[in-house]
């Protein structure tokens, strides 16, 4: 259904490269500077300004799809739902207090794993099952985080509990980063078109 929007301009070797790159990136910047990066996750479930700015992208990035999916017979929906997107969105900024940023990321996480699974649908090689695995992560952690938002303080508590578990998380992501960013270059050019 959402195919072919995304995959008009982004490949499997360009969004590997992009997943790639910004994972090494986050997870260096975790791995060299402990101490600011835990001092920022741990401002982030409550802070409200970047909540809300999450949430503009989400809604920008759904009130793009909703005008550009085909909807089949779904098709009548579509315009009370462009009509109910902002209205949503106030509603969300004005009485949302409580762990906005969490809620806005899990939705952005969501929105986020629909063009990795499709970029990735039936491509060789089978290096590609990389980006849907970490699509699949993100998808399940989003639910939580919009279900139970507390959670994402919980997860970065327990992160961040011990330098020995953040430089072993930081690592990991580094080192998974740098699988798909080797992965994309070497493999998904040719067949992962």
């Amino acid at each position: 259904m959402t195919r072919h929007l995304y995959t008009e301009f982004l490949s499997l070797q360009s969004a590997g490269i992009i997943v790639g790159l910004l994972l090494i990136a986050t997870h260096a910047v975790a791995l060299l500077m402990p101490d600011r990066t835990q001092a920022l996750l741990k401002r982030l479930p409550r802070h409200k300004e970047v909540g809300i700015a999450i949430l503009a992208v989400d809604f920008i990035w759904a009130f793009w799809l909703i005008g550009n999916i085909d909807l089949g017979e779904f098709y009548v929906v579509e315009k009370p739902v462009k009509i109910l997107l902002p209205i949503v969105f106030v509603l969300f900024v004005v009485f949302v207090d409580e762990f906005l940023a969490v809620r806005a990321a899990g939705v952005f996480l969501l929105l986020l794993a629909c063009p990795i699974l499709d970029i990735a649908f039936l491509k060789e090689p089978v290096t590609r099952l990389l980006l849907p695995a970490l699509a699949y992560v993100w998808i399940l952690v989003a639910l939580f985080w919009v279900g139970m938002p507390y959670l994402m303080r919980d997860q970065i508590a327990w992160a961040s509990r011990s330098p020995g578990r953040w430089r072993a998380l930081s690592a990991g992501g580094v080192v998974y980063g740098g699988a798909v960013l080797l992965c994309a270059v070497m493999f998904w050019g040719a067949s992962g078109g």
